[in-house]
Order: C-alpha cells, then structure tokens, then sequence
C-alpha cells in the first residue's frame, strides 16, 4: 500500500507543479516564472547538470548555506560569494574571516556557517574529484544528514533520497508515517519504494518542497491539500 501511494503522490506532484530543475545554478539564463520564490538558476528536464567542478562547488556549498533557512536566503549568501569571486575553493579559503562571515549574513548563523563552508571546502579539495561516500560526508563537521544526501544527489548525482522538515509534516500529516519517524526510517520507506533513479529523487524531492511552500508552510497544516485524495 505504502508503495503505491509513494508512487501516486509523485505522479500527483509531477502533475500539479511540473519539472522543477533543482538545484540552482546562479550563471544559468534559465528560469521556471510558475515556482514560488526565487526562479533564477533552475534548469527542468536537465539532468546533466552540474557539468563543471565549479557548478558542483556551488552546489556543494548551497547545500551548507541553506541549512535552516530559505533557498532565497541561502541564494543572496551564495550572490554575495559570487560578488567577491570565491565561488572557487582556493579563493573561498584565502578569503579572511571577517569578510566571509559578512558574505554568509543572509543565510544566517554566520559564524557557524562561514566556518562550515570552509570544512566543506578542504573536503572538496581533499577529494581531487573523486565522489566521496555518505559516511565520508557525515565526518565533515557541519554536514548532517540532509546536507551529505542533498550533496551526495545534486552535486553528484548518486540515488541518496533527501529527506527535509516539509518531507515529514506533509507524509505525517496524511498519516503515512508517524510524527516522530526518523531520518533514516523515512529515507528507508522512499529508497524501498522507488526505484534509484537520480532524476526522480531529484524531482520528487523538489516538488515535496514546492508543494509544502503553498499547502503546508503555516498552520494550520495541509487546507485543501490535493494529496488528502489520494490516501
């Protein structure tokens, strides 16, 4: 049963809101005017991006900023980075202190993110373009476990299912799990029941967080949710 509503509930998705091209990519003309928020950088139906180290590095480090905060919060941090031309790594970590904190500000929790993206950073380096594995990840100090699947499924487009807060209200409040599922449980249930296609986990992650942006952002949770049909 659980299968089949997982299943139905991307189709639904897929149906109401359309390919979604996450993640962003600022130097991308591309842009999808029909999402909420930010449009710049999206790319639906291209799945062959990122193409170039720099674009995974960007990637690598949205994933970092947008940590408890809103994409377009993490998007004016990383516009900042982009000012200051240290969307490369060996710049980034030549950057002093003071000046990457005040880059970071509109992401919020400066001091803990600027430092965190300078721990991802070395790990980038450290890798020489090789594709890390999951527990690599989680040993970078900052990295927990939504941020090494949104990587590890952006940046390097491994089948590693990402799991946010919208993720579990909007499949707790339709009563397919429980409230206190954990990140892996819920990871698990998704990962057994799609196949491990990166384009899907892609999409069907994005759309779980365009849906949640118009049905399931304030309380009361889920008024006049399509999905409510389908369970």
């Amino acid at each position: 049963m659980r299968k089949s509503v997982i299943g139905k509930i991307y189709e639904k998705l897929y149906h109401l809101y359309g390919p979604q091209g996450w993640w962003p990519l600022m130097d991308l003309e591309t842009e999808n005017p029909d999402k909420t928020g930010a449009t710049k950088g999206y790319h639906p139906l291209n799945y062959d991006l990122p193409q170039t180290r720099k674009q995974q590095y960007e990637i690598i480090l949205g994933a970092i900023l947008t940590q408890n905060t809103a994409w377009t919060s993490a998007e004016k941090a990383l516009g900042n980075l982009k000012k200051l031309n240290v969307l490369d790594p060996d710049k980034l970590l030549s950057l002093d202190d003071d000046t990457l904190k005040e880059a970071v500000r509109p992401a919020g929790f400066l001091n803990q993110k600027s430092m965190y993206l300078l721990n991802i950073t070395r790990f980038f380096l450290n890798l020489d373009g090789e594709i890390p594995t999951r527990k690599e990840i989680l040993r970078v100090k900052g990295v927990g476990n939504e941020t090494a699947d949104s990587i590890l499924l952006y940046a390097y487009k491994q089948p590693e299912f990402v799991i946010d807060t919208y993720t579990k209200r909007i499949f707790s409040h339709l009563r397919i799990v429980e409230d206190k599922i954990s990140y892996m449980s819920l990871k698990k249930l998704f990962q057994d029941n799609l196949s491990p296609n990166v384009p899907v986990y892609q999409e069907y992650h994005a759309l779980i967080v365009e849906h949640a942006k118009r049905y399931y952002q304030k309380k009361p949770y889920g008024i006049e949710c399509p999905l409510k049909k389908l369970i």
